[in-house]
């Protein structure tokens, strides 16, 4: 089994506004889903010009949320991979105005992209055979002080964790499952009120 990735808790304004540029969470995605590439190959993927691609590559390695596989290289072409990684990111009422509306607008792009893969989802389900039909889903409600539902989460990310290091994608019949958790109170009173 791989050695687990700690977690890394974002809290850089400077980081975070790296990691929510748009352009650069596509990147992020498209390494993680097809695995290294060079900014020549990102562009041409993603409909962008190789100096563009190259700019945002570097200013997610200056942050280490990519890193370079120099193993690859051929000449001077520069390849890049994503490694796992475990990233946390807190809503915190103490943060500055700056780190609360990077983390809004980095929020929103992520459920708006879950949306939209989900919508895809449904569009293509059924050319998906056996797959068609796999979409566990549960809609629960608990009762927790802040302290128990940050045990919650991280039960959860145990949980994701070692699936993530004890199945790899190149088994016969596996293939990518996106899984989301997302907790919040619910709007309200309170239960003390």
């Amino acid at each position: 089994m791989a050695d687990e990735v700690p977690p890394r808790e974002i809290t850089d304004p400077a980081a975070l506004r790296a990691l929510a540029h748009p352009l650069r969470q596509r990147i992020l995605r498209a390494l993680a889903e097809s695995g290294p590439a060079t900014a020549t190959a990102l562009g041409a993927q993603l409909g962008h010009n190789t100096g563009a691609t190259s700019y945002h590559l570097r200013r997610l390695a200056e942050h280490s949320f990519i890193e370079e596989a120099p193993e690859l290289a051929k000449g001077k072409e520069r390849w890049w991979r994503s490694p796992r990684k475990d990233l946390r990111y807190r809503m915190d009422r103490e943060q500055s105005p700056e780190m609360r509306e990077l983390m809004e607008g980095l929020v929103a792009q992520h459920i708006t992209e879950d949306v939209e893969l989900f919508q895809r989802f449904r569009a293509e389900r059924a050319e998906l055979g056996e797959w068609a039909d796999m979409m566990p889903f549960s809609r629960g409600d608990i009762y927790a002080t802040p302290t128990e539902l940050e045990e919650f989460f991280e039960e959860y990310m145990t949980l994701l964790k070692r699936f993530q290091q004890s199945h790899q994608q190149d088994r016969p019949g596996a293939r990518r499952v996106l899984t989301r958790f997302l907790a919040f109170p619910a709007p309200g009173p309170s239960a003390g009120e």
